[in-house]
Parts: structure tokens; sequence; C-alpha cells
């Protein structure tokens, strides 16, 4: 097997300005330096021309690389901002609901120096970034493959479910047809040499060169999130229904295998590595009240989180975990600038009055509740996160799910993670005046746990014995 390549789509706009710093071919023709496109009537308006697409591509590939302008970088988060990146291989555009998409193609390894370069800092552990490089890489290809056996399969693949009642919905990179994922947290987040690899991200990716983590001959569906809290999250609970056995219930310590019984705890995405926004306020971890005598966690026992009771006794306490740790040397190797914005993640509180979260609810779900009475947990997963949560208001009910849905409700961006208790405050009239949520973890909690491996590399462990922790009974195995 030969190294693949990779299209990955990076901005949506009706008009693209974008610079060719070396030259590239396109339709017969050499070009170089600044340039303008923008979308007209089904058209990309070119030089005069008008064209269905647009292929540039490298006169030579060593040396070449374009800048896009005004890429948007956290898409729907409280940092997302816009700024100019620079990329390696093609870069082509297509038209996408009535915008230009522009997409870079090129080789996997390349796309992977920049996918750990922006998803991790230089100050990272070889390890760490060893780790990470082939989980990517795992992830990567593994959607590609699902990908083409959806299209094989020629059925309509759907992510979403809905009755009056109920809506389950969950996201996924199949949101993207004419590209293989998305340069943003949707997908994995990639900004070609905009952010400079260093040496060690280069020595990381050559020593994992083609690794693969893979199971039962299949590529594992190698998913990551910042925090997951103390325990790790099951895929059905997050995503479709399938059980993946190297994605299970575990403590996020030294070698604490979960015993479950091994049944479905629920009906059903970096991928998203999410943060939340700062609507309502926001108290820090350090400033929760935790109770250490009634719900102090035995460090040694996996609690049923999926209970009612255990969850809410789980995420009052702090337990020991590999990704409870506050030291700042170990958090800047995950954390970029952006997302040191906000610290407090592996237990967290918000609080919003009746006011904000009727209206934000009502925004962001495009459902008129009226006054909001109750937030009831319906069920949870194998870490404690909400996987269904009934909202309860003047003028009407509903049950959501799954958890990135119940977070992009529940706040102007993502919540946190949807692993929270709900708190009501003085009732008048049978409407609370406020709703406070406690909560644990920063992502989806499923696979990879990018703080508790980046303290597990500072501890010593290698690369391979991370990818075992989080990926029980899994492989390595070099592919090309």
């Amino acid at each position: 097997m030969k190294e693949p390549e990779v299209s990955v789509g990076i901005m949506f706009e009706p008009e693209i300005e974008f610079n060719l710093n070396t030259l590239f071919v396109c339709n017969g023709s050499n070009y170089e330096g600044s340039e303008r496109v923008a979308y007209l009537n089904g058209k990309i308006l070119w030089r005069g021309g008008a064209y269905d697409y647009l292929l540039f591509e490298p006169l030579d590939k060593e040396s070449a690389s374009f800048e896009l302008i005004g890429v948007t970088i956290g898409i729907n988060f409280h940092w997302e901002r816009k700024e100019n990146q620079s990329f390696r291989g093609s870069l082509k555009f297509i038209i996408e609901q009535e915008k230009l998409t522009a997409i870079n193609i090129l080789g996997v390894e390349e796309y992977m120096t920049s996918v750990i370069s922006s998803e991790m800092s230089a100050t990272a552990s070889l390890e760490l970034l060893k780790a990470h490089a082939v989980i990517s890489r795992s992830w990567l290809l593994a959607q590609i493959e699902k990908n083409r056996e959806i299209v094989a399969a020629n059925k309509e693949y759907s992510t979403m479910v809905e009755t009056e009642d109920e809506l389950i919905r969950w996201y996924d990179r199949e949101d993207h047809i004419n590209f293989d994922i998305c340069a943003d947290d949707h997908c994995q987040r990639y900004q070609g040499i905009t952010r400079a690899s260093t040496e060690i991200v280069r020595e990381a990716i050559k020593q994992t060169y083609g690794e693969l983590i893979m199971f039962d001959g299949k590529i594992c569906d190698a998913r990551y999130s910042k925090c997951c809290g103390g325990v790790f999250e099951e895929f059905q609970n997050c995503w479709e229904d399938i059980r993946y056995p190297y994605l299970i219930a575990k403590r996020d310590m030294d070698n604490l295998s979960v015993d479950t019984d091994g049944g479905d705890h629920a009906n059903a995405g970096r991928s998203h590595t999410d943060t939340e926004d700062m609507a309502g306020t926001v108290i820090g971890a350090a400033d929760l009240q935790i109770d250490k005598g009634e719900t102090q966690i035995d460090i040694l026992q996996l609690p049923d989180l999926t209970n009612e009771e255990s969850a809410r006794k789980w995420i009052l306490s702090s337990p020991d975990s590999f990704c409870n740790t506050s030291d700042k040397g170990i958090l800047s190797q995950v954390l970029n600038n952006y997302d040191q914005e906000t610290l407090n993640f592996y237990r967290w509180q918000i609080k919003y009055t009746q006011s904000e979260i009727s209206d934000l609810i009502k925004r962001r779900s495009g459902v008129d509740y009226g006054n909001i009475k109750a937030l009831i947990p319906i069920e949870r997963g194998t870490s404690g996160r909400l996987v269904k949560l009934k909202i309860v208001g003047t003028k009407r009910t509903k049950v959501i799910g799954k958890e990135l849905e119940i977070r992009r409700t529940l706040s102007e961006s993502h919540l946190y993670s949807s692993a929270f208790i709900v708190e009501k405050g003085i009732e008048r009239g049978g409407v609370p005046e406020s709703f406070t949520l406690t909560g644990a973890g920063w992502g989806h909690g499923v696979g990879l746990c990018q703080i508790g491996a980046a303290v597990m590399g500072e501890k010593g462990y290698k690369y391979d014995e991370i990818l075992r922790h989080y990926f029980d009974g899994a492989i390595l195995e070099k592919r090309y």
C-alpha cells in the first residue's frame, strides 16, 4: 500500500482570495501571485471565464505552497476568528450550496505533520506526539474507508431520527460528501503550514510513518477529545448504534479495566475537540463545593455512571485520574493559546438565569419551549454523559440527544460536555428562577483523552502503552 492522498475542505465563501507562492498549473497554463475566484449563477468566475471547478497543481511539490486569505478557524466556538493560512499540495475549488469551497489535496503524512502541529504544542513529549500521530492517521483513513463503504452500499445514510416528541441527532464527518474531511474541529484541526512544525513533530511522524491502530483486521475509528473527565465514553452513546470492542468504558488510570455487563447503555464526531462559550456565569472547578465525604468515589471501582445517583456522586467528586491535572506545563502540551482561554474542564459549573436559558434554547434549537420548567436526564452513557435529555417548558416538552446536540442546545457554541447534573433555583409559579449545570470533562470522551495522554507521556509511558490504554485490545500495524 502506497501513501494515500487526502482532500481537505478548508473554507466556504462566496468569494475567495488566494496567493500562489510558487508556480502552479491550471488548465494547461502556469500561474503565480495573487488571484481571486467568485461564485455567480452556479459557476466559478476566474480571470474572465466561468468554470464548474478549478484545480491548481504545483510544478514542484517539494517547494510549492499557496495561501488562502481569511480562513475561519474555531467555527461556532467562542474563539472563532479569521486568519490567513498557507498550505502545501494542490488547491481545488468547487461549488457547494451557492458558495465556493477551497479544497487542499495532499499526501497523508504531510497532512499529519500539520494536524499534530495544530492539535498539539511543540512542548509535548515525543511519546504523546507519536501516540497522537497514530490515532489521527488511523481516524482519517478509517473515515475515508467508511465513506467508501457508505457509497458502495448505495443506501441512504442518516444521522438523525426525529418525531414530534424526540430529536436524536449525531454529528460526524459524513456531513462532507465532496471531500474527505474538513479542516476545523468538526473533523481534525488542520491549518496547513501556518502552524510551523517542529523537529519533534517531524520525528514523531517519521517514527510512526504508516502506522495504524487495528482491531480484527480493520482500522480503528480512533476518536479523541480534550478531557474524558475520568471515565471513557463508548462510541454508540455519541454516534450511530455501533459498539466497538476497543472503545470500552474504563477508568483513566493505571491499567484499571472496566468490568461492565457488556450491553449497550444507549441507543446510538475529533473527533470534536470542543469548548464552551462564556454565556451565563462560569465557575471554575476550584470554586465548586465538592463533598469529600458522602460523594467520595472509590478510586478502585468504576461506578455505573448510567445510573443517575452514581453519576451525580461521580460528577460532584474530583477523583484521581490521569486527566485530573492542573499542571500548566502539561496542559500547555495539549492546549493552544486560544484553548487556554478557558482552563476549567475536569470539573466545571455554569449558571443560567431563566431568561438566559429559555432564550438560549429557543435560539439554538429553533423550538419555542416557553419558560423552561425542567431539564430531566433520560439516559446516560458509560462516562455519565447524557445521551438523552428531556426539556420541559411551559409551551412544550421534547427529548433531545445525542451528546453534541445536547451541548449545542445548552450553549452559544458547545457546552464542555454532556456529563452534567442539573440543579434548579427557587421556583415561582412552577418556573425556576435559574438553572445550574455542574459537569465533568471536555468533549465527547470517546477514545484517547488528550490531557490524560499528556500526563501518561510525562510519567514515562511509551506511545504504544498510551494507545493500549485508550484503545483496549487494539494493535499497532504498519500499513505503508
